[in-house]
């Protein structure tokens, strides 16, 4: 069978040589933008450099604060007041939509600072703000643009004005680039839960980790709470340790997620916002009247969408914070009447509920009967729990297609993760599950570990008693791409 793994590696590898490649020409335009022997004012011709390197410049040099706030670690606004000069076209103030449109190679691209701005010695003028790196002189518009200019009677004669820029004008990565020490990791991305950003700093950006929680409240609409991780998810319950940085302590939020919304206490239960495409996934492969046990339900992502598309559902969770929320969550959504929610341990849930219901539901002689999903969403340990599954039913087996179906999560630092997960799940079961498996990569969760999902049928050998308590051995069956033998991966785009 095909393996989608190896080719990301590579192109990781391609990336990272076309950047290193690119840091060699930003750093040669550097050079030679010091030499004045390579740009003239008014000359067109000579060296020029490439258009994503440009902007690469005028982020860094002519929009960045000034350097008096490096070290920063209590937040001065005022400290990040910068003047600079910008090129501006004067034009009649009824042609300016007109104008704009032909100018937009030009314009100034800036978010947060006005284009065009009143002339202050002629209130029937306007002033247009270019881009300072392409607009050296009147010589840097193109003929199109030209033809435009004398076609509205607007000279192209730039003037220049004076720009105030303050920490308002600064985007929140261009804030902490410029207050960290040279050359160290910038935090500009998160988590983002309701209100609540979540961070996860490195050692050293710790001493200004104050000062990077109000930046991430100041320049991210709709945030009023940043936290930082301060322990891992080690726990019994999967939720972890929090410092807040900033703005409001109260860790109860809501959360819109495919259409859903739910509410809990961040600081208590596990939430991650990254999983929300893994929960619809999963949830396209059911069909309504289908039966979704959902062992380490939380607060409900994989559970409330299912119910919602009249699925039966069976959710459990250890944490008595995540079982109360998820009861909340199931009013909330309006599907209370279709979720039978458990606190119990997965284990129990497991040998308990799910058995009973299995052996209700897998014994009925109607001819149509639902299909049985079982997710089991606890990557670290979850593979331990299928052992469950070996003898967990009596009586005759059913009938191949009825067999449940299981996506068990699991995280993976091997060379071939696909692998590693398949040859982990079959040794814990005690039979070979190739045949009717496939590993999804769910996301990269730090370097050179994988979260992924493995999903198979429970082979009914491994799932009823056999009469002479013996279990089968450990068989592996070859399929699909004879000169393959891996089981089939897919990954999200």
């Amino acid at each position: 069978m095909r393996i989608l793994w190896k080719p990301f590696g590579l192109s990781r590898r391609l990336l990272q040589a076309e950047c290193s490649e690119s840091r060699l020409l930003f750093t040669l335009v550097l050079r030679l933008r010091k030499a004045p022997t390579v740009f003239f004012l008014g000359q067109r011709q000579g060296f020029s450099t490439m258009p994503e390197i440009e902007a690469s410049l005028r982020d860094s040099e002519l929009f960045s604060p000034p350097p008096v706030v490096r070290g920063m670690t209590e937040l001065d606004r005022t400290a990040f007041k910068k003047t600079v000069s910008i090129p501006v076209l004067k034009a009649r103030k009824e042609i300016v939509n007109r104008l704009m449109r032909a100018l937009r190679r030009v314009a100034l691209q800036r978010p947060g600072i006005k284009r065009v701005i009143e002339d202050p010695k002629d209130e029937d003028s306007r002033l247009i703000m270019l881009d300072p790196y392409r607009m050296l002189t009147a010589d840097s518009f193109d003929k199109a643009e030209l033809a435009v200019l004398k076609e509205l009677d607007v000279s192209p004669q730039l003037s220049q004005y004076n720009l105030e820029l303050t920490y308002e004008n600064f985007k929140s990565e261009e804030v902490l680039r410029a207050v960290l020490p040279e050359g160290q990791d910038v935090t500009s991305g998160f988590s983002r839960v309701g209100h609540i950003a979540h961070l996860n700093l490195r050692d050293h950006q710790l001493p200004f980790k104050r000062l990077i929680g109000q930046v991430m409240v100041d320049k991210n609409p709709g945030i009023t709470s940043a936290v930082n991780k301060t322990s891992n998810i080690d726990n019994t319950y999967r939720n972890f340790q929090m410092e807040v940085l900033c703005g409001e302590e109260t860790m109860l939020t809501k959360v819109r997620e495919n259409n859903h919304t739910y509410e809990f206490d961040f600081s208590k239960v596990y939430w991650n916002p990254r999983l929300s495409t893994e929960h619809g996934r999963i949830t396209e492969l059911l069909n309504p009247g289908d039966v979704l046990f959902d062992v380490f339900a939380g607060v409900g992502p994989f559970a409330i969408p299912a119910a919602r598309k009249n699925c039966t559902v069976f959710a459990n969770d250890l944490n008595p914070e995540s079982h109360k929320w998820l009861l909340h969550n199931c009013k909330l959504n309006k599907v209370d009447q279709k979720v039978k929610a458990f606190n119990m341990d997965g284990k129990d849930f497991l040998q308990g509920p799910v058995r009973e219901e299995l052996m209700l539901r897998l014994g009925l002689s109607t001819e149509a009967k639902p299909s049985v999903h079982i997710v089991m969403n606890l990557p670290a340990k979850a593979i331990e729990f299928l052992s469950v599954f070996r003898s967990l039913l009596d009586g005759q087996p059913c009938s191949p297609e009825l067999l449940p179906t299981v996506h068990c999560y699991c995280f993976s630092k091997e060379s071939d993760p696909a692998k590693d997960v398949l040859q982990r799940a079959e040794a814990v079961l005690g039979v070979s599950v190739e045949a009717s498996s496939s590993v999804h990569l769910v996301r990269n969760v730090a370097p050179n570990k994988e979260m992924l999902c493995i999903t198979f049928q429970i082979p009914a050998a491994t799932l009823y008693r056999l009469q002479n308590d013996q279990e089968p051995p450990l068989k592996r069956q070859k399929t699909g791409d004879p000169s393959s033998g891996e089981p089939q991966i897919t990954s999200d785009s």
